[in-house]
């Protein structure tokens, strides 16, 4: 725009000095004037129609302060010799905010928060046109605070100690949303420090001792206790093996005594049986024949019944005599 404005100036300058000497005795310079005129006007006007955009830049191009619905790439570019071109950085860029809140029990939070954002290249324009190039102090900044503030709100100061993280991915999808209204890419986002008072670290740490003794002492209640069921049931254990051995024991016994009783009552009906069978087949002749057969010729001194004696007297005349020695 300034190179066509210089355009201008100098093809008007030389016009009006063409005008001016067109009444001198030497017309001949007004042509000259006229034609350098012309030549600086043509050089500043084409000079006015080239153009450039900065690497990792986006251009926005205004057509007498209107903002067209394109941009530029960064490199060289014709445009018109009316037409602006402002830059707007499109590189992923760091901000980091310190911010003082309150925690749902109205606890202070000294939080730093930091973020990683770039613009929209394709979309650079709607945010020139509805925000400008301060677009960090107009719209990043407030939205970064109220997403931080809004989200620890949620969660008391201890809760916060332990639920960074989701405290992390909560504000960042908060702020991603507030921001992608206006065309600005939330690329990572993190909570780097969240300091509270000492009044409350110092309570904190002091529940936290109070915690661990309490663990403490519940662990060696738990083992004692545990050693004592164990040592119970060791001993209940021990007791009813000795009770099942004893039970065994008294069952082999029994068994034992019952075999023994089944034995002997096994050899009397044994014996029984011999003396039935003995008796079936031993006769009084039969009786005769055995005496006989283990008589040894000799009378008895003593006699004990009729039939005895009966018995006797009859083997005893059968038997005969011993012949006498005969006499001198």
């Amino acid at each position: 725009m300034f190179f066509f404005v210089i355009s201008i100036i100098a093809l008007t300058v030389g016009i009006v000095l063409a005008v001016a000497m067109s009444s001198h005795p030497q017309k001949k310079y007004s042509v000259i004037s006229v034609a350098v005129g012309m030549i600086f006007a043509v050089i500043f006007l084409a000079i006015s129609t080239m153009t450039s955009v900065a690497t990792g830049h986006t251009g926005i191009v205004t057509t007498f302060g209107k903002v067209e619905d394109y941009t530029l790439d960064a490199g060289f570019h014709v445009k018109a010799p009316w037409q602006q071109i402002v830059e707007m950085d499109n590189r992923v860029q760091k901000a980091t905010v310190q911010l003082a809140c309150f925690s749902s029990d109205i606890q202070e939070v000294s939080t730093v928060y930091t973020i990683n954002y770039q613009i929209n290249k394709s979309n650079a324009q709607e945010l020139y046109r509805t925000v400008g190039v301060l677009y960090y102090d107009t719209v990043i900044t407030p939205n970064v605070s109220e997403s931080v503030k809004t989200v620890t709100a949620r969660y008391t100061a201890e809760n916060l100690i332990g639920s960074r993280d989701v405290l992390a991915d909560e504000i960042e999808k908060m702020l991603s949303d507030k921001l992608e209204k206006y065309n600005i890419e939330l690329v990572s986002s993190a909570i780097e420090d969240m300091d509270f008072t000492d009044e409350f670290t110092a309570a904190v740490e002091a529940k936290q001792v109070a915690v661990q003794n309490k663990l403490r002492a519940q662990t060696e209640q738990e083992q004692k206790t545990m050693e004592a069921q164990q040592a119970a049931e060791r001993a209940q254990i021990d007791a009813n093996a000795a009770a099942e051995v004893a039970k065994i024991a008294a069952q082999a016994d029994l068994e034992v005594t019952k075999i023994q009783a089944d034995a002997a009552e096994y050899a009397g009906q044994k014996e029984a049986a011999k003396n039935r069978a003995i008796a079936e087949w031993l006769t009084d002749d039969l009786i005769k024949y055995y005496y006989i057969q283990q008589w040894n010729g000799k009378l008895p001194d003593t006699y004990l019944g009729s039939d005895n004696v009966s018995t006797i007297i009859g083997i005893g005349g059968t038997e005969k005599p011993a012949e006498e020695p005969a006499a001198d």
